[in-house]
């Protein structure tokens, strides 16, 4: 990767890396959004980024179209001029802390149908194990307490500023 500090560089590829396994992202969208995330810039035109990332056109091309589907990456222009600048779509934390939020959604309503389940049909089991189920889902629901604290700490601080 091109005009960056080899510390720089080697924290956008642990960072793509993770990107690559949390968000399934091929490995060149992981490492653009990477950079995004990362960069002090408001913004990258289409040839820096082929220029930091030293691969094609048609890759960048790519890659870039899919970010933006995905929403992780917009796009916007400079007043007078016609090229397009691209940029995080928001605060990385911050969407990382809405997947994880609904995420716990999905695995509350889950576990409260099979605490129910079991509650319901394996009485039996449900005496002896149910209990675990209950723990588990209260550790989801105070998870589910802190992040919407903490995404509304990070909407506080952003009125702000």
């Amino acid at each position: 990767m091109g005009l960056c500090s080899e510390h720089k560089r080697m924290l956008i590829e642990e960072l793509g890396l993770y990107f690559e396994r949390r968000h399934n992202l091929p490995p060149l969208a992981a490492r653009i959004y990477a950079i995004m995330v990362l960069s002090s810039q408001e913004g990258f035109s289409f040839e820096e980024l082929m220029e930091i990332t030293q691969a094609s056109k048609s890759s960048v091309s790519t890659n870039l179209n899919l970010l933006l589907q995905l929403k992780y990456l917009e796009y916007y222009t400079r007043p007078g001029k016609r090229k397009r600048y691209f940029r995080s779509s928001g605060s990385f934390l911050q969407n990382m802390l809405k997947e994880r939020f609904e995420t716990i959604i999905s695995d509350l309503e889950l576990t409260q149908k099979v605490n129910k389940f079991n509650q319901e049909n394996n009485p039996e089991n449900y005496r002896k194990k149910g209990y675990i189920g209950n723990i588990f889902h209260d550790f989801l629901e105070q998870e589910k307490l802190n992040i919407e604290q903490t995404l509304q700490r990070i909407r506080d601080f952003k009125e702000q500023n």
